[in-house]
């Protein structure tokens, strides 16, 4: 699944450590969402459209 978290982190100026505490996760579990490597929980991608004003759908993309 592709996303654009990394994106979304940098215009809110939030390193991957302050945006680890805001949704309750390690930095290391924001690294792998944003390489691709991990793909989120339901809740977890509940928080960071809550947390930047996004939908889901604007976050996150099925890769074909």
């Amino acid at each position: 699944m592709k996303n654009s978290i990394k994106e979304l982190r940098a215009r809110h100026q939030l390193t991957q450590e302050d945006l680890a505490h805001k949704v309750g996760v390690s930095r290391q579990t924001i690294n792998a969402i944003e390489k691709g490597k991990f793909d989120p929980s339901l809740p977890l991608a509940f928080k960071l459209a809550h947390l930047f004003h996004t939908p889901i759908e604007g976050i996150f993309t099925h890769e074909s």
